[in-house]
């Protein structure tokens, strides 16, 4: 028999609902695609900058969407999104999402991954490709968001090569 995986998301939980979530998802055999890190910063290559990019269009794309803080390392991401309450169209607004057509936050997160991979494969990375699913904690509390904000703020500071 196969070793049971363990479970990604919390059972019974609704993923479209209005929550903030810390995301890490992480490029598969942690390879370094996206820069390095030189004197506690991030510097951002190409492949850095696509990623940048895909992240910031998921809350031009989805307005339901909002992004926090978020950092992208030379192997992986860390993000907060928020999920947005649906709201109900005014005259003045028709274009706001009707409850029903919010995506869940593994959506979104497929929609990041793919469009990002496919952009670094189109710039000469054809063998690129993120770790399958990604990781995830709900953020009940405003405490827990402005831990998770610091941490993120000071991942590149910490950031150790691991080879």
């Amino acid at each position: 028999m196969y070793p049971q995986r363990k479970r990604n998301r919390l059972l019974g939980f609704d993923y479209t609902q209005h929550q903030f979530y810390f995301i890490s998802s992480n490029v598969k055999n942690h390879e370094p695609y996206f820069g390095e890190v030189i004197k506690g910063e991030m510097q951002l290559n190409a492949n850095g900058e696509i990623v940048k990019q895909r992240w910031l269009w998921l809350a031009q794309q989805y307005p339901f969407v909002r992004l926090h803080a978020f950092i992208i390392m030379p192997e992986h991401m860390h993000g907060i999104i928020e999920i947005l309450p649906p709201a109900v169209p005014t005259s003045r607004d028709l274009s706001v999402q009707l409850e029903g057509k919010i995506k869940s936050l593994s959506e979104l997160m497929g929609a990041f991954k793919t469009t990002s991979s496919k952009q670094i494969h189109l710039a000469g990375y054809p063998n690129f490709s993120w770790h399958r699913s990604f990781h995830d904690s709900i953020l009940f509390d405003r405490s827990k968001i402005a831990v998770v904000e610091r941490y993120i703020r000071m991942n590149p500071a910490n950031y150790k090569k691991s080879k």
